[in-house]
């Protein structure tokens, strides 16, 4: 058998140019793309022109993070101290020096709200702003953003890393607004994306030549009377993948390399898990996050799991989010460092929050009822904590934000119509989120 390094690509080979992630080729989403008639523009231009959200999926305990109680009873307050940070009076988990650091640059909301305790539903209320119903499947915020704004500078506009959250689909708007799943985890070593270059042992030259036989073939149906439309559509998606893969721009965006050792440990630092003794490297999905919205992809979904913590919460929380932490303040100071938080919206999300009261396993278990979230650039307010929860992060004190609000407030910053209504399968108009409001206090 030919090794990878001398097999000739096959025809089909060139033709397909690679995977998305969905089964689907780059030919096939940008001629799904094709077909799709434009939705128009915002009527506003909003401050923020791209959106990185940070989903810690597994529902990331406030009591350890963003809204530490150091007043309450040991069996509410949790294993850990505090740090100071840069607003007098607020303090976070010892677990978050970095954010601590930075809040002066960032909105804190200490007052989100859900009501399903389940991790798929919840995602997917997180996502959509909809409760999953059998009826019917809501798109997510990554895929309404494509679906209004299109792709900018031959990139997708929705791209997931390593891969969207499960529950972050096109919905009723169909496949063609779906993620580009990178595929490939930019914290493993030797990460590259597949897909994005020429097939190995295809030459520029050989790959002109593939393009130029299919125009022949084209032109060919074209004289036989073949349908213009489909012609037309089919043109326009092999051009579109053609640039994709033929793009050095395209190329560097999904590429860390050429980012300085200084960068990297902004985003990176240096944290080992004490049970595998390997380096913790989940800020490399942030930092391709950045490259990509420079690049020009309009939203990035970064999924970075592990909270589910039913036993042993110090632990966890220690070997986890610390590197997390370190990863969220690092983006914060680069896109500010840049002159690109203004226009870029960060959001750090989760799916719900955990019990007030540790468990029996020394974890914590699902609670909805309240759980926090930040916010940072894209128009939101510098230095701000939003809202409150009770004594013992049993339920929302202050200026409570239902998932739906946080949603319709997101949407807002980006220029898009939350209560605008978009057509589904049957004719069917239906709110980007239903019952949500602009919660005027997270615009600055």
């Amino acid at each position: 058998m030919p090794s990878p390094q001398t097999q000739r690509p096959t025809r089909r080979a060139a033709l397909r140019v690679g995977s998305l992630g969905l089964g689907l080729t780059l030919a096939d989403y940008f001629r799904l793309r094709a077909g799709a008639a434009d939705p128009g523009r915002p009527a506003r231009e909003p401050k923020a022109q791209n959106v990185i959200q940070i989903f810690l999926s597994g529902g990331c305990a406030a009591q350890e993070s963003l809204d530490p109680k150091p007043e309450a009873p040991v069996e509410y307050r949790g294993p850990f101290g505090v740090v100071k940070t840069r607003q007098a009076g607020v303090v976070f988990s010892e677990t978050m020096p970095a954010a601590a650091r930075v809040l002066d640059k960032v909105t804190v909301v200490r007052s989100v709200s859900g009501r399903i305790p389940d991790h798929g539903q919840a995602q997917y209320h997180m996502l959509t702003g909809y409760a999953p119903t059998p009826a019917i499947q809501h798109p997510a915020m990554g895929s309404v953003v494509g679906y209004k704004f299109g792709p900018r500078n031959d990139l997708p506009p929705f791209v997931g890393v390593p891969a969207a959250v499960s529950f972050a689909g096109s919905g009723y708007l169909s496949a063609k607004y779906g993620p580009f799943n990178v595929g490939a985890d930019p914290a493993v070593p030797g990460f590259k994306v597949r897909d994005i270059a020429l097939p190995v042992g295809l030459t520029a030259e050989r790959f002109a030549r593939r393009q130029a036989a299919r125009g022949a073939v084209e032109s060919h149906l074209r004289a036989a009377g073949a349908d213009a439309g489909v012609l037309d559509t089919a043109d326009e998606f092999y051009q579109r993948a053609y640039k994709l893969v033929a793009s050095p721009a395209a190329q560097k965006a999904f590429s860390l390399d050429g980012e300085s050792a200084a960068t990297t440990d902004l985003y990176c630092g240096n944290f080992v898990n004490p049970k595998t003794r390997q380096q913790v490297l989940v800020g490399k999905r942030l930092l391709l996050a950045r490259r990509l919205v420079e690049a020009g992809v309009r939203f990035v979904n970064v999924e970075i799991g592990g909270f589910d913590m039913h036993l042993t919460i110090r632990e966890q929380m220690a070997a986890l989010l610390p590197a997390v932490d370190h990863a969220f303040a690092g983006l914060v100071t680069d896109l500010d460092a840049r002159g690109l938080l203004d226009s870029t919206l960060v959001v750090l999300v989760t799916e719900f929050g955990r019990s007030p009261k540790i468990n029996i396993d020394a974890g914590r278990d699902h609670y909805a009822r309240v759980f926090s979230a930040a916010l940072a650039g894209g128009g939101t307010p510098r230095g701000l904590v939003y809202g409150a929860s009770d004594a013992t992060l049993s339920d929302v004190a202050r200026d409570a934000v239902p998932v739906e609000d946080l949603l319709h407030t997101v949407y807002h910053l980006i220029g898009i119509d939350a209560e605008e209504r978009l057509m589904a399968p049957g004719d069917r108009p239906i709110d980007i989120v239903r019952g949500g409001k602009l919660v005027k206090g997270l615009v600055a």
